[in-house]
């Protein structure tokens, strides 16, 4: 779309997906919720907290869903504090619902791919992507998503995913309660997202990056 004059010269490969990402025993999953939310189920945002990942509208989207719902429903943000993340920060000291909000810091592969197994839903409105990663890892760890209609996040998600405006609050709130009250929808994003997810491994990239590389010299 943005490089129309060299579109034949172009080969899109897309990433392959970590085999720590996978579907959890309940038991599994149980502990992780102890671990984090006491035993509540929980919103999952993965990746570094800056402006282009979209935590204040996250924020703001929920607070709608926490008095719409009344529902135990936590929202744990998982990742590093990056840069220009002060506003987020800040907003937290005075919401209303700081007591249902966990931030974990940076967090290992091992026990990132955990959290994603036990969440009741990814939620990625973020506002750009090259690849949106934590889509596709949830997407093989059995746990639905809710994404932003924009960037990379369409093409790898497919139909596997529900998907919201970032920048419209409001978008994103009608999801969040959408897939709350909906558990055969869940279900079945559950097994589209699994399925979506077997397009991307790193034998398949491995394998289209020497083809282009050899019809590069040929």
């Amino acid at each position: 779309d943005q490089y129309p004059e060299v579109a034949d010269k172009i080969s899109v490969i897309h990433n392959g997906i970590r085999s720590s990402f996978h579907p959890q025993s309940y038991e599994e999953r149980e502990a992780i919720k102890q671990k984090y939310t006491d035993g509540a189920a929980y919103f999952l945002s993965a990746g570094s907290i800056h402006p282009r990942k979209n935590g204040m509208n996250l924020l703001k989207a929920f607070s709608l869903f926490k008095k719409r719902q009344q529902s135990s429903l936590k929202l744990v943000f998982a990742g590093r504090l990056a840069w220009k993340y002060e506003a987020f920060t800040q907003s937290l000291k005075s919401y209303k619902y700081r007591n249902d909000v966990i931030l974990t810091g940076y967090l290992p592969d091992e026990e990132l791919a955990a959290l994603t197994a036990g969440a009741y839903a990814m939620v990625y409105p973020s506002f750009f992507e090259g690849f949106g990663l934590p889509v596709a890892e949830a997407m093989q760890s059995g746990v639905p998503v809710i994404t932003s209609e924009n960037s990379a996040m369409q093409e790898i998600a497919g139909d596997a995913a529900l998907y919201a405006d970032p920048h419209n609050i409001q978008s994103i709130a009608d999801q969040l309660m959408r897939i709350y009250k909906d558990e055969r929808l869940r279900g079945e994003l559950q097994l589209k997202g699994l399925e979506r997810a077997k397009a991307f491994d790193w034998d398949t990239a491995a394998s289209q990056c020497w083809k282009a590389i050899e019809e590069t010299i040929a």
